[in-house]
């Protein structure tokens, strides 16, 4: 058997064991949000365990209580100015797109990693912390945990658009329609994830699956992922995220988006959620 190995991709840690490997999202302190390193972390760490000959699996988690709080609204959102995700007006929508189109296909990485990825949810799973969790192969959650996209009531749009395709028309409308957050285990009964557990039996469920899967050679799983990958990007997977990163971008720079930005930048970026989901009037909006 492979010796263990561990490796720091800087905000994603990488470990292996056998012939599993475990990548964690570790900006504990911060519930794993977002910065700008780590989508490229996480694409080097997929990578890199696309080429490890030993591993058959990867499990994908959260350090410490979540597993990613989307991208650090105290960082693109509180500070004041630019940044990657938000222009001085009047915007350039291809900057933007550059931008959030390097983060979406960073993230596909999981998608596209020749090894089957075993999402371990162990935690709440927000906006862009779902997009991540949604690209993963099979999802096991903590039944108590949350998923969902906030963001599309204002200020975002899914740039990885899985939603759809895993959930289907109408129940995908609903929840980007609510911006609603749902436990694991309705999750589990809307068919968004394969399963839920208790948080103290997650570790054990996600190894028994790790396990069936490990004795399959890996010429077959790679031939398994890519046919039911192939079957949804014939379906315009990728159309539907460039559209997707292109309404995110017009999301941030819409009269209500940058109303939620000032907000943030005065009163922080819990109270302007707050007043986001209130239901009441958005200054500046028309409609």
């Amino acid at each position: 058997m492979k010796e263990k190995m561990l490796m720091d991709f800087g905000t994603v840690l990488y470990e292996s064991s056998g012939r599993v490997a475990t990548i964690t999202l570790s900006r504990p302190e911060r519930f794993n949000a977002i910065n700008e390193t780590m989508p490229e972390e996480i694409a080097s760490a997929f990578d890199y365990a696309s080429k490890d000959d030993s591993v058959h699996v990867v499990v994908l988690t959260g350090a410490g209580r979540g597993f990613c709080g989307g991208y650090d609204l105290k960082e693109f959102a509180e500070n004041t100015g630019d940044n990657p995700g938000i222009q001085e007006m009047p915007w350039d929508p291809m900057i933007d797109y550059n931008f959030m189109s390097r983060c979406t296909q960073n993230f596909m990485s999981i998608w596209r990693c020749n090894k089957p990825v075993i999402g371990k949810v162990n935690g709440d799973a927000v906006a862009g912390g779902s997009d991540i969790a949604l690209c993963c192969d099979i999802i096991i959650m903590n039944e108590k945990a949350r998923i969902g996209y906030p963001p599309s009531r204002v200020w975002g749009c899914p740039t990885t658009a899985m939603w759809i395709y895993r959930l289907g028309l109408e129940k995908a409308k609903f929840m980007l329609f609510t911006g609603d957050l749902v436990s694991g285990k309705k999750a589990e009964e809307m068919g968004l994830v394969f399963q839920s557990a208790p948080l103290k039996e997650l570790d054990d469920v996600v190894l028994r699956l790790t396990e069936r899967i490990v004795g399959v050679p890996k010429n077959q799983l790679m031939m398994m992922k890519m046919m039911v990958n192939q079957a949804y990007e014939n379906m315009g997977l990728t159309s539907t995220q460039t559209i997707a990163t292109l309404f995110d971008g017009m999301a941030r720079h819409s009269p209500e988006g940058v109303w939620f930005k000032q907000r943030a930048e005065k009163v922080g970026f819990k109270q302007a959620v707050a007043e986001r989901d209130s239901g009441d009037f958005i200054p500046g909006s028309k409609n």
